[in-house]
């Protein structure tokens, strides 16, 4: 059964697992018809949301810029209504020195390959005349450069630059575009950078709860959401300090 071409569609990229597998729930509960993309699209292989059948599921690297347009476009048949982008890559600089190869591989993932989706969705969305994107940033993006930052934190920066960039670009012609800058959520993933338990984490959120705040902002057509308030009312306070040689480090939150 092929989902009707009078359903609102969203294309969330990166949405095989964590925030993105998520939303992608919530979003096919409300009656969207969804598409999801990854690199390895068979981690959904067998489970629930995979037999949907308002779902689509995609391979991409977020990376290849021609693959990207494409997926676009074939997602906006007959038009795309909401664009997500949660595909990120982090690497803990703390335990391993970061590499030639990995440093490559973030800078695709986290900017070029956002730039990729905001493009392709721009050009998507001022033909069909609406529309909304919106990406996954950090905590860590909000927290200003200092002496030994990490390449992570800079490249979650560039996705609230970009996002600001493509937002007042597109306003005018009813495009709207949403930067969502997240603390800690209890993610699988998470979980998996701390040894299979994120509890410890300051002001952690649960995924029910960061999905909440992230589909209102959208509905809201937010320019930036940032939750939970305790996290950046601490980022705020650091930001104010003196530049020191080190400051904490945030994992990422949803990825």
């Amino acid at each position: 059964m092929s989902p009707s071409k009078s359903m609102k569609r969203a294309l969330i990229i990166g949405g095989t697992r964590g925030m993105g597998r998520a939303l992608a729930e919530h979003y096919l509960a409300q009656g969207m018809a969804v598409t999801v993309c990854g690199r390895h699209p068979d981690v959904l292989a067998g489970s629930s949301l995979a037999r949907h059948p308002n779902l689509t599921v995609v391979a991409l690297d977020i990376g290849d810029a021609a693959a990207v347009a494409r997926v676009v476009a074939q997602a906006a048949a007959p038009t795309l209504d909401l664009l997500v982008v949660t595909a990120g890559l982090y690497f803990n600089t703390r335990t391993h020195p970061l590499d030639e190869a990995t440093t490559l591989q973030m800078l695709a993932t986290n900017v070029t390959g956002l730039a990729n989706a905001l493009e392709a969705g721009a050009r998507c969305m001022l033909a069909q005349g609406h529309g909304q994107m919106a990406a996954i940033a950090s905590v860590a993006g909000v927290l200003k450069d200092y002496p030994g930052a990490s390449t992570y934190s800079a490249t979650k920066r560039s996705v609230l630059s970009l996002c600001d960039t493509y937002r007042k670009a597109l306003a005018p012609f009813g495009v709207a575009v949403t930067a969502i800058a997240p603390g800690y959520v209890d993610t699988e993933r998470l979980r998996e950078l701390n040894g299979g338990n994120a509890r410890h984490k300051p002001f952690l959120v649960s995924e029910a709860q960061a999905v909440q705040r992230i589909s209102q902002a959208i509905a809201e057509r937010q320019a930036v959401c940032q939750f939970p308030w305790p996290m950046h009312a601490l980022v705020r306070l650091i930001n104010l300090l003196p530049r020191v040689p080190r400051l904490p480090s945030f994992e990422p939150p949803t990825h």
